[in-house]
């Protein structure tokens, strides 16, 4: 497993085509409300096992805060690390920009999986395309 910054444009496809599998067919998630007026100022991550795509996320800055979002993988490869693999790539590269804080709006289901990741809850649960979810943040260190 490998996860790549995607930059060029078949990168970017696959990381939609993930997102789309996960929370547009499987989650009933709107398209409308999936692909969003954020995907041009966000860094998007995906995650190769050998040359399939098979996970994906994306990050941005919100008032000096590391936004992570859109953390998915493909039903094949839960269980396997490969969640981890992308917020571990995804907070090295929070590093690399001298961004410390970092949040994230969990499905509450995978609340246990942020948590076991350093991140802790600091919100009330709330509905977000008619899943419920909760804010959690993490201080990495910047070295």
């Amino acid at each position: 497993m490998k996860v790549e910054v995607a930059v060029s444009e078949s990168q970017v496809s696959d990381v939609f085509e993930i997102r789309k599998n996960v929370f547009v067919h499987e989650q009933n998630v709107p398209l409308e409300e999936e692909i969003d007026r954020f995907e041009d100022e966000s860094t998007h991550f995906v995650l190769y096992d050998g040359d399939s795509p098979k996970g994906a996320g994306r990050f941005r800055l919100v008032n000096g805060t590391g936004k992570i979002e859109r953390i998915c993988v493909l039903r094949d490869m839960r269980g396997k690390g490969a969640g981890r693999e992308i917020m571990k790539a995804i907070e090295q590269y929070a590093k690399t920009q001298s961004i410390s804080t970092l949040k994230l709006n969990a499905q509450t289901y995978a609340i246990p999986f942020y948590e076991g990741l350093g991140y802790v809850v600091v919100s009330e649960e709330f509905m977000d395309a008619g899943i419920p979810h909760k804010t959690m943040v993490k201080t990495i260190p910047q070295t």
